[in-house]
């Protein structure tokens, strides 16, 4: 998507930038260069490789905790972009799916504790369950053999829905988590469309298309002259709610019309 963005903006026209994401060789222009990274171990190489060189990273969850910037309104480095976390977004995750399968008590969460974010997105949700008289279940998995576990124990115990929290990990290790998730009949909530089109239930979360548009505009500005040390990383402006009605047939589950009504793409 950005690669789309950059092709109709003035960018286009410069030959100064380098493009690299997670699972493909960078891509030259030039000799000059802003660097465009989608995310992963990526972004940390060319930070140490460079403090000279723009950066600019569309996605990523915790730059302040990764040691990219110094803060997110005052990056004081080579490096910006923006970051797919807000305030309340994993509380609101957890509204979603309260509201959609009113009856539910007890969520598992299910997280990567290695992962920088997830002290951030269990406060949330810990806060958000609390009001809502939701009991949680922690779910700690560092390997795609150990999802079998983790949803034996909600299924052998009172938990009837699940959170998967927004990490490279589960990312990673989509197919594996939805297939396991599918054969638990459980409802599940994602953070990202991505693991709805793929067969998940339903996510709530940044438009992430809208993050690389909004990131290639970041890499037109530094061209132009802007510093990224005084450029903020932005947080996400547009969300999705996305909900997967093929899913929901195939483990007798039936969303709500007024959640449906609300989503912003219903797989049919």
């Amino acid at each position: 998507m950005w690669r789309e963005k950059i092709s109709s903006s003035s960018i286009a026209g410069r030959r100064e930038i380098l493009i690299a994401s997670r699972n493909s060789r960078p891509s030259w222009f030039g000799l000059r260069l802003t660097s465009l990274l989608r995310g992963g171990p990526d972004r940390s190489a060319a930070k140490q490789a460079t403090s000279t060189i723009p950066i600019v990273v569309p996605i990523v969850a915790d730059p302040v905790g990764d040691g990219l910037v110094a803060s997110l309104a005052h990056p004081g480095g080579n490096v910006t972009g923006l970051t797919p976390m807000t305030p309340d977004l994993s509380g609101k995750r957890l509204e979603l799916l309260k509201e959609t399968f009113p009856k539910i008590s007890h969520v598992a969460v299910l997280y990567d504790p290695n992962d920088g974010a997830t002290a951030l997105d269990w406060k949330e949700t810990e806060v958000a369950a609390g009001g809502l008289g939701v009991t949680l279940q922690s779910l700690e998995v560092t390997d795609p053999n150990q999802f079998g576990a983790a949803f034996a124990a909600m299924t052998s115990g009172r938990t009837n829905a699940f959170i998967a929290l927004t990490h490279s990990f589960l990312t990673v290790n989509m197919r594996r988590l939805l297939d396991t998730a599918t054969k638990s009949r459980l409802p599940g909530m994602y953070g990202q469309s991505l693991f709805v089109e793929a067969g998940g239930l339903m996510s709530y979360g940044p438009s992430y298309p809208d993050l690389s548009r909004r990131a290639a505009l970041y890499v037109d500005k530094i061209l132009k002259g802007a510093k990224p040390a005084n450029l903020p990383v932005e947080r996400p402006t547009k969300f999705e709610l996305v909900i997967n009605l093929k899913t929901a047939k195939q483990i007798g589950l039936t969303i709500p019309p007024n959640v449906l009504a609300r989503a912003d793409k219903v797989i049919r």
